[in-house]
Formats: structure tokens, sequence, C-alpha cells
């Protein structure tokens, strides 16, 4: 899961009983080292699918960490790329990783996803495995911030692996680390909102509705289908409708 360039376990405990931001300006420099970073497959999936959609002419990774999804943009948008993360140390890396000497022009901004600085100037955002850091009562105002900086047409796009089934060791998993953060979050301060398992597709869908998306699912054909035909990962895409948000 780590490789020797990663955390200690020491480091990821310390990590753990910080805030958010502090742990990740933590986590910052070996993060790329860690199972935490979105995987090439699923990068250079949305990359491809994104192409036949583009070209783009501006770009916004939202909690853009070390600047994975910044890879994808700079190969769609023509113009500029933008990475927003409320981390500093997260987009100090990136900055070092990600130079953008040439066109698109490439900028690093820090930001809360929650009340993003921009007006309504980008064609395109992307978002790579930051959700499970809000809340499900978060979704309505944060998809209405995404709504806020698209121009009309333009598209927000994110990949959703398929849930696990009880019958996988990763559902187990993955509900054992949910609980041992809420357990946490209750007993410590401040807490670490990290949770895999609340982000769920239906919901997702209703607060892209509600927040004046118009909302499409792609299948990601590199990753396969499950037993019962349905797809093991999807891309979601949606477009900013014409017209003022709903309400």
């Amino acid at each position: 899961m780590f490789t020797p360039q990663g955390p200690t376990l020491r480091e990821l405990a310390v990590q753990a009983l910080s805030s958010v931001e502090r742990g990740y300006d933590l986590l910052a420099p070996k993060f790329d080292h860690t199972p935490f970073r979105t995987p090439e497959s699923i990068l250079d999936a949305v990359g491809r699918a994104l192409a036949r959609m583009g070209p783009f002419e501006n770009g916004l990774d939202l909690c853009c960490g070390t600047g994975a999804g910044m890879d994808v943009l700079e190969r769609l948008c023509r113009q500029s790329v933008t990475g927003v993360d409320v981390s500093a140390g997260m987009l100090t890396v990136g900055r070092e990783r990600v130079r953008g000497d040439g066109e698109p022009r490439v900028d690093w901004v820090r930001g809360d996803a929650r009340a993003l600085p921009f007006g309504p100037a980008f064609d395109l955002v992307v978002s790579f495995g930051a959700f499970g850091h809000f809340l499900p009562r978060e979704l309505p105002n944060l998809f209405a911030q995404v709504h806020s900086v698209l121009r009309p047409g333009g598209r927000f796009a994110f990949p959703m692996p398929a849930p696990a089934r009880p019958s996988s060791p990763w559902y187990w998993a993955l509900l054992g680390f949910d609980t041992a953060m809420r357990v946490r979050n209750a007993l410590w301060r401040p807490p670490f909102v990290m949770y895999y398992r609340g982000f769920r597709l239906g919901d997702v869908q209703r607060e892209l509705a509600w927040a004046g998306f118009d909302v499409q699912l792609l299948t990601l054909p590199e990753f396969g289908h499950r037993s019962d035909g349905s797809p093991r990962c999807r891309m979601v895409v949606a477009t900013r409708a014409d017209g003022p948000r709903p309400g």
C-alpha cells in the first residue's frame, strides 16, 4: 500500500489527529507515495473521455492536492489551468512538480471549495478523490459553488467507482475506516473529515440537478463490468444549463 518513500506510521498518526488542512500540510511532501493519490489508470481514463468532448479553454482542478488532475487539464485546455486547494503544503509540492512554463498558463490558488474565489471563468472543472472530505449536508453548497464558476455550457466531471459489495474485503475495510474516523471525530478536536462511503451516486445526481446541472453518466470501459453488467467505474459529467440556478 505504501512505498518506502511514503509516510511512517507515526507520521500518519500525527496527521490523522490534526485538522484536514494541517494534516495535508504535513502529508504533502510524501503524498504522491501513498495510495491516497488517484491512480494513473483513472486519470488517463477520465482524460481520454473528456478529450472527446473538448477542447476546452480554461480548466479548474477542484481540491487539486499535488496536481494529479492538473496533468489531465494541461492536455485538455488551451488557455489556462488553475488548481485550488485549502492546503498550502499540497500547493507548494504541486507548484514544484507542475512547472507550467508554456501553454496553457498554470495557476495555483489557496482557497476553500465551499467558497471559491472565482467568477464564471471556466469551461471545465474536474475533481479527483476529494469528495470524502465533505459531509453530505455540504454537497448542495459545494455543487452550487462549482456551478457559479462555470460558464453556461461548462462541464463538471469526476470519476465515481462502483461501491464495494458486502462480499468484498474492500467493503469491510472501508466500513472499518469510516467507523474509526467517526469515533475519532467524536472524541478528538479538531475533526478530520474523510469518509469513503458517504458519497453516493443517487444523492450526487439529485444535488447536482438541484444546483442547476444537467447530469450524464458515462461508463469508463477501461475498468470493465461487474457480474451483474453494471460498470465498475463511471464518469459523472454535469453540464451547467443556461439560465439561473434554481432557488
